[in-house]
């Protein structure tokens, strides 16, 4: 799941990661996190300046392999901003 909002248009990029418990334990998580910052790290250029995303990991996401989180997150940044 994926917000995406307007903020500053001179500002860079900014992305904020969501992985709760329910996404499982502590090593699980933090693997979600790191795989989902390449992610966007890889995908900044494509990201309009003065945008905040914020990007909520869903339980399912634990069992998503790298190729399939990249093509989720694309597919969500690709959608027009909320603001």
């Amino acid at each position: 799941m994926t917000y995406s909002l307007r903020a500053d248009d001179s500002a860079a990029p900014r992305f904020g990661f969501i992985v709760s418990r329910q996404v499982g334990g502590a090593v699980v998580r933090n693997t979600v996190r790191r795989r989902l910052k390449a992610v966007c790290a890889a995908a900044i250029a494509d990201v309009g300046d003065g945008r905040d995303v914020v990007i909520r990991a869903l339980p399912s996401s634990a069992n998503a392999s790298f190729a399939e989180l990249r093509a989720e997150v694309t597919r969500c940044l690709t959608r027009k901003p909320v603001a």
